[in-house]
């Protein structure tokens, strides 16, 4: 089988532009091969004038870049930059020597300046590019600014002594070389600087990948040219095409940069700054600082305006940034728009933040009074310069909530004859230039309260919406913050409130089955309690357990124990679940104690009630759910579980009968009296027991 060609992925654009950049680059060697290759099409063209003056002027060029990066250098106290300036302001140094050199126009003869400067100072200035392409952040940065102050001098004195030596023809420098020295000093320069060059390119380039710049694509263009006039420079004959080649494409290594900073100046409106796009990452993350600074600066200006009523201030503001960032009028107009858009938007940011935050508390749990409190300060927070009131109805009256959360009486004002009229939709009014709305709260369908905003001024469309949202996203918190405290009052009237708790905290503990633990059941009823029902009145019956059940469960519940089920005249109560107790013996024998204590009280005056019999047994049970989809029941089942029915059954009216392991675990804490072991339903052995008397 014979495999499919791969098809071919196109290039991206990137990618083609890329190429094209290589092959604008790698024009120029090529043509000084054909004309090194090609003797006879390298012409010869001696203008000793020509020379000097462009070289003069490509040395002026050079001069003025300097000083362009070298002001952002300073301004921005940039490393990069300060070494980029002084590669520049170095090459235009050596430009202006190698143009003093030219012979017969200031001097005389040929000279060694004529014939070195330039490839001497193009690989100088190598050093400083390429450590300009090297990280300098933190104290490198402070080295090489202290570094430069005393670099510059240095410069100037060589500079300086090269120039004197070339007008005075004194020393080697003012004479001419040998050929083989002239062509083994070009050659060691060339390599030296090309090298240098293009590490320092490759470093820009992948700087550019991480933060495309025009100015950055034009730096690197710029040392590759730089390079490569390097490289003509120990190829090429004098005066002929290819020597002039050489200075072309010096010429254009600065020209490049020149442009694209006069292009990005002409889009930027201004020539401040252009060159701090090729600084360091330091260097950006101050500008955006700064931006940002004056840009919320601005922002102030127009919100005090808005408040105050004075445009004055915003112009004053875009004025003054318009002079620190060198803008134009139109752009200092754009920059005033952008701001009112950015203020309008960041009060909408606010606002929408208050909605979110509001929804994020619409669930189930949260206290009334603790989300009023929170509304209140959102509300207001999030239109801080409106009177903004936050109302709730309680018994058909208007009231105030404050931002601790609680309720005073509304100020007395025309909105409280709003709410006679149940108002369930946002009602807007202007009087004078002043705004007056109210949004309010609608729970089931009537008003549970409102937000009231008054505003001198107009209240934006947007901004309508935007409270009407947030009444709305309020009203359904206030529902549910009500909604879960009846639930949570029913929840807990029907279900013990440790087994409330563990399932409201864990809605999974519903489910069927169980889990074994170590618990201390105690079962508890009333001896005597058929024949008293069947001689009395099934109200008094209801009376005298309801009375029982008003000491007994307090009795359980105080101990921590868990109210399990009520049947008849029978409850049992459980210790350690569901929360673990390791000390559930001791509650469940101090919780039957209480009972019978509560309940001799209750029943002092009552002497045909009967009494309660308790029995406590500890050990292991299963507990959990029991029962169906449907209908479930929380409960403690086992043998432990059964000896406690056993031990109930057998203990006498008024006593607490209890287990070997209880008496066992409440250890010297107990006072009991023994009793007979006893032979319960279901046991093969008799079972100890004990008759606990007090507890200390």
């Amino acid at each position: 089988m014979t495999a499919k060609p791969a098809r071919a992925r196109p290039l991206r654009g990137s990618h083609v532009r890329a190429m094209v950049w290589a092959l604008h680059i790698a024009l120029p060697l090529l043509g000084l091969w054909l004309l090194i290759a090609r003797p006879q099409a390298d012409l010869r063209w001696e203008d000793h004038h020509a020379h000097f003056g462009l070289v003069l002027a490509t040395a002026f060029l050079s001069v003025l870049l300097a000083a362009q990066i070298g002001r952002d250098a300073v301004a921005r106290s940039d490393a990069r930059l300060v070494l980029i300036a002084f590669s520049f302001a170095l090459s235009a140094g050596f430009l202006g020597v190698h143009a003093i050199a030219t012979p017969g126009v200031v001097v005389e003869g040929k000279n060694a300046g004529f014939e070195l400067a330039l490839p001497l100072g193009l690989a100088i200035t190598a050093v400083p590019a390429l450590l300009s392409s090297a990280a300098l952040e933190n104290g490198r940065m402070a080295s090489v600014i202290r570094a430069s102050r005393l670099l510059v001098p240095a410069v100037v004195v060589l500079v300086g002594t090269a120039v004197a030596l070339s007008l005075a023809e004194a020393g080697s420098w003012g004479k001419p070389l040998a050929p083989d020295d002239r062509d083994r000093a070009l050659t060691l320069l060339a390599i030296v600087g090309v090298t240098l060059y293009l590490i320092a390119a490759f470093r820009y380039h992948v700087l550019f990948r991480r933060r495309p710049s025009a100015l950055l694509l034009a730096v690197i263009t710029s040392f590759v040219l730089l390079a490569e006039a390097l490289i003509a420079t120990a190829l090429a004959r004098n005066w002929q095409l290819s020597w002039w080649e050489w200075h072309v494409l010096v010429i254009a290594g600065y020209g490049f940069v020149a442009y694209s900073a006069r292009v990005e100046g002409r889009r930027e409106g201004t020539s401040r700054g252009l060159f701090a796009a090729i600084g360091l990452e330091e260097t950006m993350r101050n500008m955006r600082a700064e931006y940002a600074a004056a840009l919320e600066a601005l922002v102030d200006a127009i919100r005090v305006a808005a408040d105050h009523g004075d445009q004055m201030q915003v112009g004053k503001a875009t004025a003054a940034l318009a002079s620190r960032f060198e803008l134009s009028e139109g752009q200092g107009r754009v920059l005033e728009r952008a701001a009112e858009a950015l203020a309008a938007d960041r009060d909408q940011i606010r606002s929408l933040e208050a909605l979110v935050t509001i929804g994020r508390n619409t669930r189930l749990g949260t206290p009334e009074r603790e989300l009023l409190a929170l509304a209140g300060r959102l509300v207001r927070g999030a239109f801080p310069r409106d009177e903004l009131r936050l109302g709730l109805i309680d018994d058909g009256a208007l009231l105030l909530v404050v931002p601790e959360g609680d309720l005073h009486p509304w100020p007395p004002d025309d909105v409280s004859s709003c709410i006679a009229g149940d108002l369930v939709a946002p009602r807007v009014t202007v009087e004078r230039h002043a705004t007056r709305a109210l949004f309010p709260l609608v729970v089931q369908g009537r008003s549970a309260g409102l937000i009231a905003l008054r505003r001198d001024g107009e209240l934006h469309e947007r901004e309508s919406s935007v409270l009407a949202s947030l009444a709305s996203q309020l009203a359904i918190a206030l529902e549910n913050a009500r909604l879960h405290s009846r639930l949570d009052g029913l929840f807990r009237s029907y279900l013990s409130p440790e087994v409330a708790t563990s399932l409201l905290a864990d809605p999974r503990r519903a489910a069927l089955g169980g889990t074994v633990q170590e618990v201390t059941v105690l079962m508890a009823d009333l001896k005597g309690f058929t024949p008293f029902s069947e001689r009395t009145e099934p109200g008094a019956v209801v009376e005298m357990l309801n009375a029982y059940w008003e000491v007994t469960v307090p009795a359980i519940l105080g101990e921590g124990g868990t109210v399990v089920q009520f049947v008849g005249d029978a409850v049992m109560g459980l210790f350690g679940a569901p929360a673990a107790q390791p000390d559930h013996a001791l509650r469940a024998a101090r919780a039957a104690l209480a009972m019978q204590q509560a309940t001799t009280r209750v029943a002092a005056d009552r002497p045909d009630w009967p009494r309660f019999r308790i029995g406590l047994n500890t050990g292991p049970a299963i507990v959990g759910n029991v029962g169906s989809q449907e209908l479930r029941n929380f409960s403690a089942i086992g043998d432990t579980t059964n000896v406690a029915a056993r031990l109930e059954g057998a203990a006498p009216a008024g006593g607490v009968l209890i287990g070997q392991l209880t008496r066992e675990q409440l250890a010297a804490a107990a006072t009991v009296d023994e009793v007979d072991p006893l032979q319960l339903k279901g046991k093969s052995e008799p079972v100890a027991a004990f008759l606990l008397q007090a507890i200390t």
